[in-house]
């Protein structure tokens, strides 16, 4: 009676314990954001999953050349003009200076600079109804020619409401 007692107790234990034994167990846990913007003014690309990713300027062996990055960005402004900027000079090196690729920034055809003045870059009225422009960034090629290398740089740029009436 004792033994079939242990048998019993044994059985049900080790029916009991097996699905947390023998299960598998995967976890996942990623971050979610969302940044949603004021109707007053944004600046926001139109396909959000690139900015946050390296963009590749692509080699073109039988031409020698780069291609260049090319994206659209939602504008608007509900008073005045947009206006743009660099924070500073846009490049890509490979750790030579003598080496260093500029870049030519262009948003909604305006090429931007470093200077402390920002370039307007959209017009009040386009501004107003909002619009979908351009982001454009080429290669300058050096006066010697593209070098061997893996080259990287980041582009800043800054935008500003520019107040009504300016």
């Amino acid at each position: 009676m004792i033994k079939q007692f242990a048998a019993v107790t044994l059985t049900a234990m080790t029916v009991l314990m097996s699905p947390s034994t023998w299960a598998a167990r995967e976890e996942h846990t990623f971050e979610v954001s969302v940044t949603i913007p004021t109707l007053a003014f944004y600046v926001i690309p139109a396909e959000p999953d690139w900015i946050h990713r390296q963009q590749r300027l692509n080699w073109d062996h039988p031409t020698s050349k780069l291609s260049s990055v090319r994206k659209n960005f939602d504008v608007r402004h509900d008073s005045g003009a947009i206006e743009a900027r660099l924070e500073a000079a846009p490049f890509l090196s490979n750790g030579r200076p003598d080496d260093d690729i500029a870049l030519r920034v262009s948003f909604n055809g305006v090429e931007l600079s470093p200077d402390v003045t920002p370039r307007q870059v959209v017009s009040a009225a386009d501004a107003m109804t909002g619009s979908r422009v351009l982001l454009q960034i080429d290669p300058v090629k050096p006066v010697g020619g593209y070098k061997p290398g893996d080259y990287s740089g980041n582009v800043l740029m800054l935008f500003s409401a520019r107040a009504p009436g300016e």
